[in-house]
């Protein structure tokens, strides 16, 4: 009975040319060779099943074949390459550092160095896993690496180049290898089903590809395997079975269920491919990689980025057409924290079950079936048939104590309000100066912080870009003048004064008197600009503030103004301001 020799090593390339994926290396390493510009010491670092140990081998039989072809690679002929490939060459030297990796073993290589070649130009040394050495041997190999007799050559091989001292980087050309493309691995183990006989399906070979990562001598493996497990011939359903890979087309049905805002079904996907033995967090993973090939199916230009078969890019076309923008990108957000919160979850089942609940809810905003309460923006859009006070949230406990210094503004108490009242009289009346400052500091820092909070409102996205003309944000900006009557004067006050101009691109421009109308507009910006948006249909419109001087240059305002006013009712005031170091 014939013994039986895996794929990855029955064709491992012997030649430059039959490198796969890694063109600027192979075609560096033979413009070296061609100039006759060898270095002392190579370091090839990259992820495993790459080729970096069959690109030294290759490396070191080419340098010593005495009759290079006119392609400079190996001929195969001589006695040099005969010794290579028979295995009883003692011009070239492997050493695994994985299991030597003391300093002992180090000083045996530095003694076998001084022995010249017995055929050829060059002793070469390949040392595997370098970065397994210790530290004192990285220092023993320090000498010899730097300055080694001139026909001594070292390649060095590495999957954890971040191990390896810096002295040693400094010593060596560096050669960083990539990971292998899916259509490079495809294609490679096409010819190979060729020469073995193989009927391989080729959305099976992209599963392989992509099972594999990048690595060659993975793909082979599973190659060999999935052989094992056909035959001589094997299809798509062959390779997702005995891989343990999960099939596309429950992603699909998913995505489908997401947009139909079906959770009942979704649920019962999930329990079936548990049942199946699938890994929940595996699941997790595919389902946002799926999303993301989806989102680089709505562009041609980002299609090349899909690496999957010719059969399965028409079904993700097709699905891409179906989903929008905003449900793609809040559907990565959804999984990514799924996914990172995966690993602390007590209850991972739960936790993924939700993931997909909320993924439903927003097919449902996104088909317009349901639509979650707005608080800003829903109460804001109502602003006529609603009482003057239906916009505005209900004040908090330190708006209503913003005449007196509230103790702890920010915390309110558990206690019931007449009990509240007398604790807050009593210590208002033993309050010192410097508290009262403090808390006078913090009682009017807390109105800000909340109408920033109902200025943060949860908004409808709105995809639309609609026209509208200047009658329109009038009328709309004498309602949001209404809504702010009673509440919040000052606002009134500003949106009564006059209406933003309309600008290029859909820009509003509102004139204000000074820096304090401007501050007052930036905290509740965000909830208009989204009633505006909503009520014209244009999800574009933005509004900028401009303070025009002569608009307010009758209105003292800041503690500048008034400074500045009195100062030229009485030029004395500067001096007396500057003798006794004053400030506002």
């Amino acid at each position: 009975m014939e013994n039986f020799i895996v794929s990855a090593r029955k064709y491992r390339p012997a030649s430059f040319d039959t490198v796969v994926g890694q063109g600027s290396i192979t075609a560096t390493l033979k413009n070296a060779i061609k100039n006759n510009q060898l270095a002392q010491a190579y370091l090839f670092c990259g992820p495993r099943g790459v080729g970096k140990t069959t690109c030294a081998r290759i490396f070191a039989k080419t340098i010593n074949c005495m009759n290079l072809t006119d392609d400079l690679e190996a001929c195969n002929e001589c006695e040099s390459c005969r010794a290579f490939n028979e295995n009883r060459s003692y011009n070239i030297h492997e050493l695994d550092a994985a299991s030597n990796n003391s300093v002992d073993d180090i000083r045996q290589l530095i003694d076998k160095v001084r022995i010249p070649p017995q055929i050829g130009r060059y002793s070469i040394y390949i040392v595997d896993e370098v970065h397994m050495l210790s530290t004192a041997a990285f220092n023993a190999f320090l000498k010899t690496l730097e300055e080694p007799p001139a026909h001594a050559k070292f390649i060095l091989a590495t999957t954890e180049k971040h191990k390896i001292l810096p002295t040693i980087l400094s010593r060596c050309q560096i050669f960083d290898f990539n990971r292998m493309k899916v259509e490079d691995i495809v294609g490679h183990l096409q010819n190979l089903a060729i020469k073995e006989g193989v009927e391989a399906d080729l959305d099976g070979l992209n599963v392989i590809a992509q099972k594999a990562d990048g690595g060659m001598r993975d793909a082979l493996s599973f190659f060999d395997q999935i052989v094992s497990f056909s035959g001589k011939k094997f299809t798509y359903q062959d390779v997702i079975n005995n891989l343990n890979v999960l099939d596309y087309e429950y992603y699909f049905k998913l995505v489908d269920y997401f947009l139909a805002g079906d959770v009942n079904n979704s649920l019962l996907t999930f329990n079936e491919i548990l049942c199946k033995g699938f890994d929940a967090h595996h699941f997790v993973s595919g389902l946002s990689q799926h999303i993301r090939d989806i989102m680089v199916c709505r562009d041609q230009s980002t299609l090349q980025l899909l690496e999957v078969g010719a059969g399965i890019r028409d079904r993700y076309k097709q699905q891409a057409e179906k989903v929008s923008l905003p449900f793609l990108y809040t559907a990565l957000n959804i999984t990514n924290k799924c996914d990172l919160d995966y690993r602390e979850s007590k209850s991972k089942r739960l936790l993924v079950e939700l993931m997909l609940m909320q993924l439903c809810n927003i097919g449902n905003k996104i088909t317009g079936q349901a639509v979650a309460p707005q608080p800003m923006a829903q109460t804001i859009a109502q602003p006529v048939a609603q009482p003057v006070a239906q916009p505005v949230t209900q004040p908090q406990p330190v708006q209503t104590q913003s005449s007196m210094p509230a103790a702890q503004p920010l915390q309110p108490s558990q206690n019931s309000p007449a009990q509240q009242a007398a604790t807050e009289m009593r210590k208002a009346s033993q309050i010192s100066i410097k508290d009262y400052l403090q808390n006078k500091s913090v009682a009017a820092a807390a109105p800000a912080q909340q109408s920033q909070q109902q200025a943060a409102p949860q908004s409808e996205i709105i995809t639309e870009c609609q026209p509208f003309t200047q009658e329109q944000i009038t009328e709309l900006w004498k309602k949001l003048a209404e809504i702010y009557k009673t509440k919040k004067p000052r606002l009134h006050a500003i949106f009564s004064s006059g209406i933003p101009e309309i600008k290029e691109n859909y820009v509003l421009e509102m004139s204000l008197q000074n820096s304090l109308q401007e501050q007052a507009i930036n905290e509740v910006k965000d909830g208009f600009i989204n009633y505006l948006r909503k009520q014209l249909r244009n999800g574009k419109i933005d509004v900028v503030t401009k303070i025009d001087a002569t608009k307010g240059s009758a209105v003292i305002y800041t503690d500048t103004d008034k400074y500045n006013y009195l100062n030229q009712q009485n030029p004395n005031l500067e001096v007396f301001k500057k003798d006794l170091n004053l400030d506002f």
